[in-house]
């Protein structure tokens, strides 16, 4: 299964990236998502641990968490690069329920990826692994929690719970962009916590 495959231990080689440090709060979970295989950087130096994950980019994480499975056909959003690096990704994570179009026919591969977005895309990667994702936490502590969509709140009210997500200064930002190293502790925190 994926959780063996995964090591949730990390060596404590150097990163090869200049702008991750070892007092940044993510170091660990950056040196989690690149020695398992999950990230690699923005360049052979750089992670870019404050950019904006991509939609792309998330779903083409989580397609090697599962060990990028075989696929048959194409994705069937017009917007999907053909033979793109990230094709085969949401052609998996769409046959699988796991992602849905931004339209019926688009999928906006380049679109920022909001940690809404992200928490419903995890949510349904975890039902996809039948995991259980019964847990859920009240989210009217937080003072945006009126800004919650619809389709995410069971998502988020589950990530809280499981401590994928922590809100900051009493605040979710659902709609706020979800930046690499957020999404590397996010799924450092699924493997250990949620898949183990």
């Amino acid at each position: 299964t994926v959780s063996t495959r995964i090591e949730v231990e990390f060596t404590d080689e150097s990163l090869p990236f200049t702008d991750v440090r070892r007092s940044d709060w993510f170091y660990e979970d950056v040196a989690f998502a690149y020695e398992n295989g999950l990230f690699a950087g923005t360049s052979d130096t750089t992670f870019s641990p404050n950019a904006s994950m991509t939609r792309a980019m998330l779903v083409t994480v989580l397609y090697r968490l599962e060990g990028q499975p075989a696929v048959n056909g194409r994705s069937g959003f017009s917007d999907v690069q053909y033979n793109g690096y990230y094709e085969d990704a949401v052609t998996w994570a769409a046959d699988n329920g796991i992602v849905n179009g931004t339209s019926t026919t688009t999928f906006s591969p380049n679109a920022n990826v909001t940690r809404e977005q992200m928490a419903a895309i995890l949510y349904r990667y975890a039902q996809y692994k039948k995991l259980d994702t019964d847990a859920g936490a009240k989210l009217d502590s937080f003072s945006d929690a009126g800004n919650v969509s619809g389709y995410a709140s069971e998502a988020l009210s589950w990530a809280v719970s499981e401590g994928l997500i922590n809100g900051a200064s009493g605040r979710l930002t659902p709609k706020g962009d979800a930046t690499r190293a957020q999404v590397a502790a996010i799924l450092h925190r699924f493997v250990e916590n949620v898949m183990d």
